[in-house]
Parts: structure tokens; sequence; C-alpha cells
């Protein structure tokens, strides 16, 4: 297929170049042309992704020497929503983390616009096992913030998304819910980690 053809296929699941200008510009990177390399995916796989609602975005690695990182997301986006939003949630346990600092390949991605149902309350390793590849963190961020942007609506309003990343101790690095449904905590896309059990977490006694 031709990319008219495909881009009219997803719809306003389609995140080119055109659709990526508001974020970059957002970001600070002003008004930036991009030059896409040619969309790889097989005509089968991309008509199977748009019914099954992924999103085809193309992923940049870098703008004038500024590689696109997650840390760089927090740090022009912010970790405040009462100043601006879209934002990150405010922590700051993920700085010195590698995955941190992970760009994307130049290329175009297919990523699930909403939760697999299926896969709600199951354990990461079962997931796996199962078939499903999780996105990088830097992926999940980058789709999470063009969408924003191109379509001013949030993915994973209240959802959390398994990636593939681990920080330093092997922990799993999930990412995402923006919005605490119970209003304890402030909106910001979330980065956390699932922590493993591991020898040092023990018990105590009380009487």
């Amino acid at each position: 297929m031709e990319r008219e053809q495909i881009r009219q296929l997803f719809g306003v699941n389609f995140i080119g170049k055109e659709e990526l200008k508001p974020f970059f510009k957002a970001m600070g990177f002003g008004d930036v042309e991009i030059q896409e390399k040619p969309i790889e995916y097989s005509d089968s796989d991309l008509q199977k992704a748009a019914v099954e609602g992924y999103i085809l975005i193309y992923g940049v690695g870098s703008i004038n020497g500024q590689n696109i990182t997650l840390k760089l997301l927090r740090e022009r986006f912010g970790v405040n929503p009462d100043e601006s939003e879209p934002c990150l949630y405010n922590q700051d346990w993920y700085m010195k983390e590698d995955f941190m600092n992970l760009t994307l390949e130049n290329r175009w991605y297919l990523i699930k616009k909403d939760v697999i149902e299926e896969s709600r309350a199951v354990m990461p390793g079962d997931l796996t096992q199962k078939g499903l590849n999780f996105p990088p963190a830097i992926l999940s961020g980058y789709t999470f913030f063009a969408y924003y942007f191109a379509h001013k609506e949030y993915l994973w309003w209240h959802d959390f998304v398994w990636c593939c990343d681990t920080d330093h101790n092997g922990d799993r690095i999930y990412v995402g819910k923006y919005h605490d449904i119970d209003g304890v905590n402030k909106n910001g896309f979330s980065i956390h980690r699932h922590l493993a059990l591991r020898p040092c977490y023990g018990s105590v006694n009380c009487m």
C-alpha cells in the first residue's frame, strides 16, 4: 500500500511527520521537517494492526543533535500539572537509570492504543510467555505525548502498561496512568518499577 492509503487505513491512529509537528514544537524545537523512512510492515500486518486498534507512529531518535529520551521529555514538559499539562508524574528515582537515556530508531512502530483486557492483573512473566511483546518505555512515553499533541487525547488515562525495560536491579518498568481515579495523586505520565521479591524482603514479628 501507498503511504496515503496507510494513513487513511489508520485514521487518527496514524502519527507521521505532519502529526508529529505539534509535539516537537511543544518540546521547543520549532517547525522541524522530518524525513520519514519507508513503512516496512507488510500490507497484511498493517491491515490487521489497524483493525486491532494499533497506533502507527514514526519514531525520531534525535532532532538537531538532541536525543529524544524520557529524561528530555521530563525536562521539557516538567512534573507540575499546576503549571502545565501534559507533564510527567513528580518523582525522580529513575534519573540515573539507563532506560531514561534510550532513544528510538528512526523508523515506524506499531503500538497498541488500548490495554488488552485479558492482560489485566496478569504478571508480566506470564504475559511474555503468551507471546506479548512489551514496548520500550521511551516508545510508550513518546507515543503518549505525540498522540496528545496531535489529537488532544490522553492515552492510558487510568491504566499502566508494562515495558520491556528494567532498572539496575532487574525490576520491570511500567508506565502510564496519567490520572489517579481516586484523586489522591496529581496528574502526570507515571514511570514506575515492579519490585521483584528478593531475600532482603522479610518480616519481623510484633506482640
